[in-house]
């Protein structure tokens, strides 16, 4: 099956040849027939599938026509209102498409006012989208057609009561599309409130589920080893774009300050960045001139970067859903993908859990140390030194040492410090088969001895 088998009006023929389209995708074998139609559909596929085009397409193609005049999509982020936007409008701009992305942090006035000029597709977040309905900004933006995109994002976010209200200013003679990777109860029922009769497709098989063009690494490391670990990791592996989810906010920052210290060009990404910066950091990763963005998982939501090779968990998250969609970053439109999650011996029985809920297939592994340290790893040596208070006794140190020049004792003391470093350090970071085999042993003794003390207790 090839595009020119859906009939597409010549004008989007033409942009889905310069986008190098070749063959639909499952998502959108399934679903174009049916928006073609008219009809509504609730279709479940994760970010990367294709599924903006899914939809995107028969909308332009059905505007094109003129069969429709209006299309509404809304989306969980900023980002991702921005991306959808930018894609739709390079498909659909030999038919003279206008789209325009609608969201919160910059002024409302050149929203309005292309609004109000006539743009064909809005792409929104629902905070912004509300706000304009509620005030009477957009009275005359009445959408033929209405895309919730990444539903179940919106539901994780808060969202859906937005939603709802957002739909009580739509035409009730509407079609409605509904996008969502999961498909948890309240989206079925958001489903059955706003859809009239819809078709249902899924291309969310276990195959996808299981990420099987990823190959699924992990570490077992100690926690004072976690930088020198992520490091090693960036310096060893080829990648094109990495992504590195961090838990919190302050180690976003932390971690993106250390590797730019160490000479990696990093970015980090989390929600108390101002919009403009977001903008300019996305836009700068996008093009690849920022090979390696640092991100909560809030920040990343959204985020769909092309040749993402690498997916680095440097914390483990919270929940198995989240595991899921982190390393769902790599190893989409059929490319393969690495995820690498480092876990310290605290959080592994953590992993163990997130493992068997997903059903992934992670290998453990180790990461070698060669006899000799490379510039970056000086560096490490270099930011360690800087962190270092100073001792008491050093003045000690430095009256037996008087009789040296200042830059010949200076020379002399890192060269110490930097053996010390060899002989301290082990050959891996990270534990092997057999040693994690061994610790885990200990832990269940330890666990079954704690047990029995508290039985005695308890007589």
């Amino acid at each position: 099956m090839t595009f020119k088998d859906f009939d597409f009006h010549n004008d989007l023929e033409k942009g889905i040849r310069i986008a190098g389209f070749k063959e639909p995708s499952p998502i959108q074998k399934e679903a174009i027939p049916i928006i073609l139609r008219g009809d509504d559909l609730v279709a479940q596929a994760h970010t990367g599938t294709g599924k903006t085009a899914a939809f995107g397409l028969p909308i332009i193609d059905r505007i094109a026509k003129g069969e429709i005049e209006r299309a509404l999509i809304i989306t969980p982020t900023r980002e991702l209102a921005t991306q959808v936007s930018d894609e739709l409008y390079h498909l659909g701009r030999f038919a003279g498409i206008r789209t325009l992305a609608v969201y919160g942090g910059v002024g409302y006035g050149r929203q309005i006012a292309l609004i109000h000029k006539g743009v064909q597709i809005v792409v929104a977040t629902p905070g912004r989208l509300k706000d304009l309905y509620q005030k009477g900004k957009i009275d005359v933006f009445n959408p033929e057609v209405v895309v919730l995109d990444e539903a179940d994002e919106m539901l994780d976010m808060g969202f859906l009561d937005d939603v709802r209200e957002i739909f009580d200013y739509i035409p009730q003679n509407r079609q409605t599309l509904l996008f969502s990777a999961t498909m948890p109860e309240p989206i079925k029922e958001l489903a059955d409130t706003l859809l009239y009769n819809p078709e249902f497709v899924s291309v969310v098989g276990d195959d996808t589920t299981k990420n099987v063009d990823i190959e699924q690494l992990y570490y077992v490391i100690d926690e004072s080893q976690r930088d020198d670990a992520i490091v090693r990791l960036l310096e060893r592996e080829d990648f094109d774009k990495a992504l590195i989810f961090c838990r919190m906010k302050r180690e976003v920052d932390r971690l993106t300050e250390y590797l730019n210290a160490l000479g990696y060009p990093v970015a980090g990404l989390h929600g108390d960045i101002e919009q403009i910066d977001r903008d300019a950091i996305v836009k700068s990763y996008r093009r690849g001139e920022t090979r390696v963005l640092i991100a909560t998982d809030v920040a990343a939501r959204g985020l769909d970067i092309k040749n993402v090779t690498h997916v680095f968990n440097y914390h483990i998250p919270f929940d198995p859903q989240s595991y899921v969609h982190r390393i769902g970053r790599t190893g989409r439109a059929g490319k393969s993908g690495i995820a690498i999650t480092l876990v310290s011996t605290e959080e592994f029985r953590e992993l163990q859990r997130i493992r068997k809920e997903v059903g992934a297939n992670m290998q453990l592994s180790t990461i070698d140390i060669e006899g000799s340290y490379d510039k970056n790893e000086l560096k490490i040596v270099a930011e360690k030194i800087k962190e270092t208070e100073i001792d008491s006794d050093i003045d000690t140190i430095l009256s037996e040492m008087s009789d040296m020049e200042q830059g010949e004792f200076i020379k002399k003391a890192l060269s110490y410090i930097i053996k010390r470093e060899k002989i301290g350090s082990s050959s891996t970071i990270g534990y092997n088969e057999d040693e994690l085999e061994d610790m885990i042993s200990d832990y269940e003794r330890e666990q079954k001895r704690n047990k029995s003390s508290k039985r005695k207790k308890r007589r």
